[in-house]
């Protein structure tokens, strides 16, 4: 699938770490480092845009590495884009470590996963059919 972007950093595009990755690497697009210190979280530009088509949707994910080393997170994960969203990609991080991490320029913030969406269309009715589970919530399947 081919998806039009507009690159105003000095970074690559975004890629994919291996052949079979389902995300592909963002970085930062900072003029100074920016810190985050404990608990607080920030909007990261990125200088990407991009202009999906309709019936897609990038998806933004932590990234595994910054998760366990350093606690850094994505506030909303997975955040959404839309495909009819053009401003810049921003990623909400936040630092979950008891230490302050420093954002460089260039680093590797999250990982985007574009996918297929569909659009769905309400079926108002008085009931639903039976299933094995049932109402059953949050636990109901056990813990085995």
């Amino acid at each position: 699938m081919e998806v039009k972007i507009v690159n105003n950093s000095e970074n690559p595009l975004p890629g994919y770490s291996t052949p079979l990755s389902a995300g592909m690497d963002l970085r930062a697009s900072l003029e100074r480092p920016v810190t985050l210190k404990p608990l607080q979280r920030k909007l990261i530009p990125t200088g990407l845009f991009i202009e999906l088509p309709a019936g897609y949707e990038a998806q933004i994910r932590p990234r595994s590495g910054l998760a366990l080393k350093n606690g850094i997170s994505v506030v909303n994960t997975p955040g959404t884009i839309d495909a009819d969203y053009r401003g810049e990609i921003g990623i909400i991080l936040i630092n979950l470590s008891g230490e302050d991490f420093v954002v460089k320029d260039g680093e590797r913030i999250c990982q985007m996963v574009i996918n297929k969406i569909e659009s769905i269309q309400w079926s108002p009715v008085d009931s639903l059919e039976e299933s094995d589970r049932g109402a059953g919530g949050f636990g109901h399947t056990g813990t085995n």
